[in-house]
């Protein structure tokens, strides 16, 4: 799919990549979901099924925070307090962290469709414009980087989980 350049586009693509994740998620038997199978967004490590839909949690909170920390005139801390952009494989063990608490696999699954649901209830309160008229951090525009955080990863996974399908098939 082409990268999004307008709502439009930007609404579909969150759908569309969700719905072929979801279907991939659904798949996963619970027994499995907890077993870090796979290879982990840090250098090295591993994670579990579960652990990619922490990461896949963690991004849209990131992003709904930030518009939220914009609401308040807050100054936006990107990507988040205390991590850089170079360390986003710190980041994501952090949202590990958030969601291991979370140990029934259809609970965590009903969180992340929660999840997209508040992102695309605030990607419809912007205009086209407003999402992609002008630079919104950086040289990245606001949709540009709400489609960073959940059309993109939202594929990525669903790559992950066809890998981990052949491999545990095998």
């Amino acid at each position: 799919m082409a990268v999004p350049g307008s709502k439009a586009e930007l609404i579909k693509a969150i759908n569309s990549n969700f719905a072929l994740l979801n279907k991939k998620l659904e798949a996963i038997a619970p027994a499995l979901a907890f077993e870090p199978l796979m290879e982990g967004h840090a250098k090295g490590s591993t994670m579990s099924v579960a652990q990619l839909v922490s990461w896949l949690i963690g991004w849209g909170e990131l992003v709904l925070h930030w518009h939220n920390q914009e609401a308040k005139g807050e100054t936006i801390v990107f990507p988040a307090e205390g991590y850089k952009w170079n360390e986003l494989g710190q980041l994501a063990q952090k949202f590990y962290r958030d969601y291991e608490d979370i140990n029934n696999y259809e609970t965590l699954l009903a969180r992340l469709r929660e999840n997209k649901q508040r992102l695309l209830m605030l990607t419809e309160q912007f205009s086209n414009d407003e999402l992609y008229g002008t630079p919104w951090y950086g040289k990245w525009t606001r949709g540009r980087m709400i489609q960073f955080n959940t059309a993109s990863p939202y594929r990525n996974a669903a790559g992950r989980l066809n890998k981990l399908k052949k491999q545990t098939a095998a």
